[in-house]
């Protein structure tokens, strides 16, 4: 199904593009723009390629039911790390992801270099824009990949599909950052990152599963099955860790 490959693509990368943004931003300010959108460019073209080699490796030469098996376990592991940090959160045992902070302490870190020409190319700003995008688009062309190639029997069109739901969240996120020019604060990362956990342990269970053999009760709607049971042990787990993350304050 395509909503399989694009919705889950499109929330992590918007995730991972609204962090490596702020970084850019900062860098725009700070330093200079070109030095920083130079860096982040370099970085989108680098990442490009990597999901052209990466994702005609998985199509070409990896059976399907294997790499749902590999897939599925990595994006297990994968989402409960991003799940543990959100239920951290949501119990006060962690705080909240704050862009805005990030961006005032990404600034203030650069500032103090003392050594900021605005008008000259600028190499470590140049270095630390493209670091920030290669690092958090990292993980985007690790959702493309994976979510595209294991989605349907068609990995080059589930790649494709993912490849769109990553371009659109990068659409908007840059949209946005050249609208208002500072760190996009109003969108709910916390929420998002939550959203995008329960997506990943259950894509990765549900594909995990077909690729041992199970038959998932009535097949593709069974995904609405593990949302909810995820959703559940979500709930109960903020409530069992509730108490102390109050006791912290």
């Amino acid at each position: 199904m395509v909503w399989q490959s694009i919705l889950p693509a499109f929330l992590a990368s918007m995730v991972e593009f609204v962090e490596a943004l702020t970084i850019v931003i900062a860098i725009g300010v700070t330093i200079n723009w070109k030095s920083s959108l130079l860096g982040a460019g370099t970085a989108m073209l680098a990442l490009l390629a990597m999901v052209a080699i990466f994702g005609t490796t998985l199509v070409l030469f990896i059976p399907i039911d294997i790499l749902r098996i590999v897939v599925g376990i990595i994006l297990v592991f994968f989402g409960m790390q991003w799940l543990k940090k959100s239920l951290l959160r949501y119990s006060s045992l962690k705080a909240l992801h704050d862009e805005a902070a990030i961006y005032e302490d990404k600034i203030r870190e650069l500032q103090n270099r003392g050594d900021i020409d605005p008008g000259k190319f600028s190499g470590f700003g140049f270095l630390a824009s493209f670091k920030s995008v290669l690092l958090e688009g990292l993980e985007v062309a690790f959702i493309v990949i994976t979510f595209g190639a294991a989605a349907g029997t068609d990995k080059v069109d589930g790649i494709f599909q993912a490849s769109i739901g990553a371009l659109l969240a990068f659409l908007v996120v840059v949209t946005l950052g050249l609208t208002i020019r500072s760190p996009l604060t109003k969108i709910p990362e916390n929420t998002l990152k939550f959203m995008v956990g329960i997506m990943l342990v259950t894509f990765g269970t549900f594909w995990a599963g077909e690729g041992m053999g199970i038959q998932w009760l009535f097949s593709d709607p069974f995904l609405l099955v593990l949302v909810a049971f995820y959703l559940i042990l979500s709930a109960v787990i903020v409530w069992w860790l509730k108490p102390y993350g109050i006791a912290q304050k």
